[in-house]
């Protein structure tokens, strides 16, 4: 699982800024020649600065594609999804087919710390969904930083989705509010009974 920072308004910019992430991965597929899908861009593929009353004044607009509904402002960097603050993993191929929707509950797991947390699918955009927010990572143990260099190497996390958990689209500030919604709807982030088992 690489580290995901789309969303945070620091995510990226301009040359010399200190970002958690280097400009070529918001490109798909991290190339150079495939689109910019980690922020947002004008009519000429020119990046979007964040103004004076953003969070980061001069950093460009980083997004996800879930987002708050009830902002319709594509500018504001407070409609997406904060990874430094969320966890939510990146919705592949697979589990799409499968039923899950941008916006649905998750269970993440490392068998290698052992730790379990709630999550959402805040993004898209890596077929293979290998991809989960740094808070996701930092909550799961890992002393994770930036989106950089920073991943899971080995095949040690495991995720259980909850299709059509999120129905009405509620958007999170905090993750203390997304585990309470969670634990709200009796989902469990017990792995215990898969242990042994080749997820």
């Amino acid at each position: 699982m690489d580290v995901d920072v789309d969303g945070a308004p620091n995510a990226y910019g301009p040359s010399g800024k200190q970002t958690l992430d280097i400009l070529l991965n918001a490109h798909y597929f991290n190339r150079a020649e495939k689109e910019i899908v980690g922020y947002l861009t004008d009519e000429h593929g020119k990046p979007i600065l964040q103004g004076p009353e953003d969070p980061f004044p001069g950093y460009y607009i980083s997004q996800t594609a879930f987002a708050d509904i009830r902002n319709q402002n594509e500018k504001d960097p407070r409609r997406y999804v904060d990874a430094r603050k969320i966890n939510y993993v990146v919705r592949g191929d697979l589990a799409r087919r499968r039923g899950a929707r941008v916006g649905d509950f998750v269970s993440v797991h490392s068998r290698r710390t052992g730790k379990s947390a709630f999550a959402i699918v805040g993004d898209t955009g890596n077929p293979t969904g290998d991809e989960g927010s740094l808070h996701l990572l930092q909550d799961l143990g890992y002393p994770f930083h930036d989106g950089k260099n920073d991943s899971v190497e080995k095949p040690e996390i495991v995720i259980r989705f909850y299709p059509n958990s999120n129905p009405t689209h509620k958007f999170f500030f905090t993750q203390t509010e997304l585990n309470e919604a969670a634990t709200k709807l009796g989902l469990s982030r017990d792995f215990s009974a898969a242990s042994g088992t080749n997820y």
